[in-house]
């Protein structure tokens, strides 16, 4: 473990945030960012989405800060300024989700060495729900867990799926497996893409803060997956479906007009976890916790509602 870049300027997260490397049990360099050490409710360990970094949740460790709590972050392998697996960087690529098991071990065991406050709660956005429900499936140390439009099926076009399944699915054994999904795009859509009619957030204050943060760091964003990448994407997302719910506390938040992740199996996993909630929100997007404040601030509130009762 060795200190790391923070770009901290961009992030506009609390004051004396810090950023470190860790190594990963096979390997890899990952980074990590924690806010508000020194909070008396405990800690959020915030798992991002596909294409995510530690700086675009700078402003929500300041909502969680305000509630008493620390934030911790993570660079998955593959994007932000964790080791990328590819040469060509803008692609994001894995072999197997499996491999983002070892980010979470070198992320919980950064938390319980550096003494970060206790209790672990575990927030996890798209992609890192995915990684999150089976890290709380492995036996995680958290107490409760909240999920932000959690990826456990991919919204793809009209009549494309077994098309889709079929190509990735023959890429690994074809060795052409790092090469990008066909039709996704080479760069970030915040840069490339106008505000009006995307699919992220209504909040053009929020999407402008995606965008600067992309356009000043341009090295922490990342364009569309490898075929490999949704190999392991579909294969992660129908084996998780077969499993029971983890006993843990649980409460999710979905966009009403979600348009990324696949909603039913949302709410099928939500009417099987004992005790879990999903809360719909009318007129956000796939971005929570990049909505529009009245949006962004209830949903925070939730999360530290179910913390609280969960100490």
């Amino acid at each position: 473990m060795s200190e790391a870049p923070l770009y901290a300027a961009i992030a506009e997260g609390p004051a004396g945030g810090r950023a470190v490397w860790l190594t990963t049990a096979d390997g890899f360099r990952i980074r990590a960012t924690v806010w508000n050490e020194r909070a008396t409710q405990g800690t959020v360990v915030l798992l991002p989405g596909r294409t995510e970094y530690v700086e675009k949740y700078g402003r929500s460790a300041v909502a969680f800060a305000a509630a008493g709590y620390a934030t911790l972050s993570i660079d998955f392998r593959g994007q932000g300024l964790a080791d990328r697996l590819l040469k060509d960087r803008s692609v994001g690529h894995v072999g197997d989700f499996a491999e983002y098991q070892a980010d979470i071990a070198a992320l919980f065991d950064f938390a319980v060495q550096s003494g970060l406050p206790q209790p672990l709660y575990l927030l996890a956005h798209s992609m890192g729900g995915c990684i999150g429900l089976r890290s709380l499936m492995r036996g995680v140390p958290v107490r409760a867990a909240v999920f932000s439009a959690p990826m456990w099926g991919i919204k793809l076009p009209t009549g494309t799926r077994p098309v889709v399944q079929l190509i990735s699915s023959a890429s690994r054994p074809l060795r052409f497996d790092h090469l990008r999904m066909p039709t996704t795009p080479v760069r970030t859509q915040v840069v490339d893409a106008p505000f009006a009619g995307n699919d992220l957030t209504t909040d053009e204050g929020m999407w402008d803060y995606m965008r600067m943060q992309a356009l000043a760091q341009p090295d922490l964003t990342l364009g569309g997956p490898s075929l490999g990448w949704m190999r392991a994407a579909l294969q992660e997302c129908a084996a998780l479906a077969r499993l029971a719910a983890p006993a843990v506390p649980m409460l999710c938040g979905l966009g009403g007009l979600e348009r990324i992740v696949e909603v039913n199996p949302i709410r099928s996993r939500v009417a099987q976890w004992p005790g879990a909630q999903l809360d719909l929100y009318d007129g956000a997007e796939h971005e929570l916790l990049m909505e529009r404040p009245a949006l962004r601030d209830a949903f925070v509130q939730s999360a530290v509602a179910l913390f609280q009762a969960h100490r």
